[in-house]
């Protein structure tokens, strides 16, 4: 399709926008611009949205360094990383479309209204073209708002939340990340054979979009194979003390905690009920045990001792064999002394996904973008081969479910990979109930002409 039909088409799109009532900003109204910051010059330029301070700052400082590393295998730079494994080879390491790609970076603060405002901040002073980034739901769902309202395409980063391709999923954002409804999926399979169907789950759970879809997916599939859920009580994304909702577990009557925490949040949670001593107790004949639905590395290190034997689902990890693991795995821990983490690893694929998208498309329009992404089918970047579905933008994949080791042997050494679960078992039809239903929709693209 011509570029000038992709025009066309995302006037069309972004009159429907508006006539929905969303005002857009004057400056990307009053540019006589084909498209939002189409670029002009030699250089073209992305904006990397992540939390360097906050809860989630560990998650964030590391998709940084990925983003970075991803920019230079991208322009060139470096041994290609993931480039010489992606099975797409649109991109030739000498930028895109003949563009070098640039970067400005912000601080969401894990905070909404904070990576709004540094992505408006970016879009209409840094004239990006794409946003990638994010450690949390909430702020996920809030930026891919502004960037459908903006006309740019939004990659989001690490982001779990069911609603982020569900009721809240948009025609420019795109998720590669894996959710929640997966992670349950692929883990009550494992809970069921490691500590049998007759259980009682007590719930902690970060009180936002993430928290709440998580727990709804992990109660659903454990309840089906046979769980009782005896509580669910949520707790402040801020809180750093945990010891007030532990100390209830202890009389509740059940025999397992489920901590539906993230980042430094899940560090302090799960750290105080080790302290709490609830893995030494018996509970209706049976051991106590903890689960972490989401794992990452940075978390496990941040908890130590405390990850032992625990389960948990991760998107990806850097202990997988595949060919394009063991490439970023190099590139990265040669730039940076230390393998990468999942989230690190999500927003370095992101980017380099956008900028793929761009060269098949032959342009930079938001709209052609989207539809180069749209039902795109791809390997080489870990977990197999992968789908963007066209319905709701999720990306689908194989599933890792994780384990703490008991003996690591290095500081980076501290989960071990219990099973892979297959793509087909973590699928779901695009208006599932957890997902927004038949109500649920992406909208039109909008390109900002």
């Amino acid at each position: 399709m011509s570029k000038s039909n992709f025009t066309r088409r995302g006037v069309l799109r972004t009159g429907a926008v508006a006539g929905a009532g969303v005002a857009l900003p004057t400056i990307f109204t009053s540019r006589a611009s084909a498209f939002t910051n189409e670029p002009t010059g030699s250089t073209v330029k992305v904006g990397f949205n992540v939390p360097q301070t906050g809860p989630y700052a560990d998650e964030g400082m590391d998709e940084l360094r990925a983003q970075e590393l991803a920019v230079q295998h991208i322009n060139g730079e470096g041994d290609g990383g993931m480039l010489n494994t992606f099975s797409s080879k649109a991109l030739d390491g000498t930028g895109i479309l003949g563009k070098k790609l640039e970067f400005v970076t912000g601080d969401t603060q894990t905070k909404s209204d904070a990576a709004r405002a540094s992505a408006k901040s970016m879009i209409e002073k840094d004239g990006v073209l794409m946003i990638n980034g994010g450690s949390s739901s909430g702020v996920a769902v809030a930026v891919q708002g502004l960037c459908q309202e903006a006309g740019i395409v939004f990659m989001a980063g690490l982001t779990h939340s069911n609603d982020t391709t569900g009721k809240d999923r948009k025609a420019n954002g795109f998720r590669h990340f894996f959710n929640a409804y997966m992670s349950a999926a692929a883990l009550a399979p494992v809970l069921a054979k490691a500590y049998g169907k007759d259980r009682r789950a007590y719930h902690l759970t970060a009180d936002y979009t993430w928290g709440w879809t998580q727990q709804e997916s992990v109660q659903a599939a454990t309840e089906a194979m046979g769980w009782e859920t005896v509580n669910n009580v949520l707790t402040p994304l801020a809180s750093t003390d945990f010891s007030s909702y532990i100390a209830p577990v202890l009389n509740s009557g059940a025999d397992v905690l489920v901590l539906n925490h993230y980042g430094g949040n899940m560090v302090n949670s799960l750290t105080q009920a080790v302290q709490f001593g609830l893995r030494d107790k018996q509970v209706n004949g049976k051991n106590f045990e903890i689960v972490v639905p989401l794992y990452s590395e940075l978390m496990a290190e941040g908890a130590g001792e405390s990850v032992r034997g625990v389960y948990g689902s991760m998107n990806w990890n850097w202990q997988l064999t595949d060919a394009g693991t063991q490439a970023l795995v190099k590139s990265f821990g040669e730039k940076y002394g230390r393998p990468p983490s999942g989230s690190a690893q999500t927003c370095y694929v992101q980017t380099l996904l956008y900028a793929d998208a761009v060269a098949r498309a032959g342009s930079f329009n938001p709209c052609a973008v989207v539809e180069a992404l749209e039902g795109f089918e791809f390997d080489g970047m870990g977990n197999g081969p992968t789908l963007y579905r066209a319905e709701d933008h999720q990306c689908f994949k194989d599933v890792l479910v994780m384990k703490g080791k008991e003996t690591p042997t290095n500081q980076f050494d501290l989960l071990e990979l219990v099973e892979i679960t297959p793509r087909n078992q973590v699928e779901y039809p695009p208006n599932h109930p957890m997902f927004g239903g038949d109500e649920a929709s992406l909208g039109s693209c909008n390109d900002g002409a």
